[in-house]
């Protein structure tokens, strides 16, 4: 078992030796969208790795490609999905938002302050600021994201 250190939650997971950092994200019951399915095609897994990243797999090319249009994505960013656990002392950080998959996610939120930042599911952007009052007038500005999410289900459906 090796251990990944989770921030910010401050939280310590064993994971098996070749588990995804996704399956340590998962194991704590964090809502993790995953709205490519573990494909490494969205940005809903991204997160960044702040100790030992000689202590995981090597980037592969898919990863690359995403995290190319990854909002926010630098030299220590990971897809969760794709990078897998091979020894101790791995720290990662998520970031702080929600990932919305559909505009549909937001409707019953009108009139409130977000809570934390709303992110775009493809690129991590930031939809929405933390503290900020969700409108049905931004809601309609971000109709894309429902074409966005058929786009990425139409590319993985077809391999």
């Amino acid at each position: 078992m090796k251990n990944v250190m989770l921030y910010p939650m401050e939280q310590r997971v064993a994971v098996h030796t070749q588990a995804r950092v996704l399956d340590a994200l998962l194991a704590e019951e964090l809502n993790v969208l995953m709205a490519c399915g573990g494909h490494g095609l969205c940005a809903t897994c991204h997160v960044w790795v702040d100790a030992g990243m000689e202590e995981l797999t090597p980037l592969t090319e898919r990863e690359k490609r995403t995290l190319g249009w990854v909002t926010g994505a630098n030299v220590r960013s990971r897809l969760a999905c794709q990078v897998k656990v091979l020894g101790d002392g791995v720290v990662v950080s998520v970031p702080e938002g929600m990932y919305v998959e559909s505009t549909q996610n937001l409707e019953k939120l009108i009139g409130q302050r977000a809570m934390v930042n709303v992110l775009h599911p493809i690129d991590g952007r930031v939809l929405i600021q933390k503290g900020k009052i969700i409108t049905r007038s931004r809601i309609m500005e971000l109709a894309s994201i429902d074409f966005d999410m058929a786009q990425l289900r139409a590319k993985i459906a077809k391999g």
